[in-house]
């Protein structure tokens, strides 16, 4: 789940660090944002969970007590990459699906050393 108040930040995005993503982020409804989120097939899900994790550390939370702590700006930066790490894992994965859908049929095979991809 989305909390929106995650996409505040501290600027009053008028200056140099002003930036369009989370603004526009800030503009959508959190129906939205949670359609957005739960239209992530489980694989995407995986991927972004593993590469969130090893940005922060993967330390066993049963061995340490870990608390990360970052300022808004921050985080939302991380959201951000998190974001666009998901829109573009997703556009491989349609891209993958289409392939496999062009080379599964006989009738519309492709030879992949055709293709100039």
């Amino acid at each position: 789940m989305i909390n929106p108040e995650f996409l505040t930040t501290d600027n009053d995005g008028d200056g140099p660090e002003s930036n369009a993503l989370i603004q526009y982020l800030q503009e959508q409804s959190p129906d939205v944002l949670q359609r957005v989120a739960k239209s992530a097939s489980t694989d995407i899900q995986d991927i972004i969970r593993h590469n969130v994790q090893g940005l922060l550390g993967m330390l066993p939370g049963e061995q340490f007590e870990v608390k990360v702590t970052a300022n808004r700006d921050n985080f939302a930066s991380l959201l951000a990459s998190a974001m666009m790490t998901g829109y573009f894992l997703r556009q491989m994965e349609q891209r993958k699906e289409l392939e496999e859908t062009f080379f599964a049929d006989e009738s519309m095979a492709i030879n992949p050393e055709d293709l100039n991809l």
